[in-house]
């Protein structure tokens, strides 16, 4: 990565949970590569700011295109570019912090637009970049290095802040498991319409919560994590509320619209309907002028 990156020292610290996120994604792009018969260079990751944003500059073999924005717009610049560029496969990833925060007043809009990309959300409950600070998941009176007399601000629960939204497609899901973590990335590139993955990612620093999520039966610890039962269903809004709002970290595919009519085929259909013309920047100025 210095090779390709010299002015800067993109790094995680050992036992990062991206190190599994970057993984997964990487074999999800491969494995897309090779179904669609797709250049990997057909799709562009988007990045927001954190440690999280560092995995746009940290991927290995084949290289997608990749930019690395600015404090919570990923989802706007990520509009902007599926907009123009239906063609191509936009991948956002983001923090529980850049996502949640200055980032959370994107989410409805691109759900209610059902903008056609993929957000992989890594959460660790911290601003891990910039030394722990509470971030929107750190749990109510948490002391951090900004909040000394513990946090003030409710916890934030992204599952069902995305169901709210009207999200229609939500996974739930865990960086240690990178083989299921590469196909559910996989199954949200391909759905069409606006997906997020929101992985469970922990910060060995800051906030290392890898035993919590997998529990300790010897000392009586149940495990935080748990997988969605088979018997799910997806599609049914209420079930997936019942598992977002149980307490724990459900794991697999928790939401999935199945009528799904992503943004740009909206406009296409709605072109067809109305017969309506796209009117030049000069023609929209003109409209303007007094």
């Amino acid at each position: 990565m210095s090779k390709r990156n010299p002015d800067y020292d993109f790094k995680w610290c050992p036992g990062c949970g991206d190190f599994g996120v970057k993984r997964a994604l990487e074999g999800a792009l491969l494995d897309r590569s090779s179904a669609r018969s797709e250049s990997v260079e057909n799709t562009v990751i988007v990045a927001g700011i954190g440690c999280s944003g560092n995995l746009v500059h940290l991927q290995e073999g084949p290289q997608p295109f990749g930019l690395h924005g600015i404090h919570g717009r990923a989802l706007g610049i990520a509009y902007g570019l599926k907009s123009t560029r239906t063609d191509l496969n936009v991948v956002v990833v983001s923090g529980d912090g850049d996502f949640l925060s200055i980032g959370a007043e994107h989410i409805g809009p691109q759900a209610k637009r059902n903008l056609d990309i993929t957000a992989i959300v890594m959460d660790n409950g911290v601003y891990g970049l910039t030394k722990g600070q509470a971030s929107p998941t750190t749990e109510l009176e948490v002391v951090t290095s900004t909040t000394p007399y513990g946090k003030l601000d409710d916890q934030s629960f992204p599952l069902q802040t995305y169901l709210a939204a009207g999200v229609p497609f939500i996974a739930s899901t865990l960086s240690t498991q990178v083989k299921a973590l590469q196909t559910i990335i996989g199954e949200a590139m391909d759905y069409p319409g606006f997906s997020i993955v929101h992985v469970q990612s922990p910060c060995t620093t800051y906030n290392d919560t890898y035993a919590l999520l997998k529990g300790n039966e010897k000392e009586g610890i149940e495990p935080l994590a748990f997988p969605i039962p088979d018997n799910h269903d997806a599609g049914d809004l209420d079930a997936a509320y019942a598992l977002a709002r149980g307490g724990r970290i459900p794991v697999g595919i928790l939401y999935q619209h199945d009528q799904s009519i992503p943004s740009h085929e909206r406009l296409r259909l709605a072109r067809e309907r109305t017969g309506a013309t796209q009117k030049s920047v000069d023609e929209i100025f003109q409209t303007m002028a007094i």
